[in-house]
């Protein structure tokens, strides 16, 4: 009689009596680590020699470092809840406001500035800038030689 799925390939089933063909060791041989239960052999193992993987070299471009600056950020809103008149990186950072200083801080612009400040900060954003100086405050730049 011809199978009338032919692509659906019979399940093998080891453990069935030695008239099946797959019974007594079930298809694993005798003894030896394959022929142990939960044995798993991981992808790329060629038994102790040295694996295709590790013989050809790393390729592609690997840069030593990274190339983006990571700065802390700080909003107009924040600096306004501060409560002081100049802000600088050493003050923000020795009161915890900041974690690590990077590449620098950098002010960004959500929320107002209600009062006169002085900021002290290695970049600004534009919409920043104009809220800290609409109310007569001041954005210093703090450059890096």
């Amino acid at each position: 009689m011809k199978n009338k799925h032919p692509h659906k390939k019979k399940r093998k089933r080891v453990g069935r009596g030695h008239g099946s063909g797959h019974g007594k060791t079930s298809t694993k041989g005798h003894k030896g680590q394959r022929a142990r239960s939960g044995f798993t052999m991981r992808p790329g193992f060629e038994g102790g020699q040295t694996p295709l993987y590790l013989k050809v070299g790393k390729r592609g471009f690997n840069h030593p470092r990274p190339l983006r600056k990571t700065y802390a950020i700080l909003n107009v809103d924040q600096l306004d809840q501060l409560g002081v008149d100049e802000v600088t990186q050493e003050w923000l950072k020795a009161r915890g406001y900041v974690g690590r200083l990077d590449a620098g801080l950098k002010v960004l612009g959500r929320g107002e500035v209600k009062r006169k400040i002085t900021v002290h900060a290695h970049r600004f954003s534009s919409t920043a800038k104009a809220a800290i100086e609409k109310v007569g405050g001041s954005a210093v730049l703090i450059t890096t030689a």
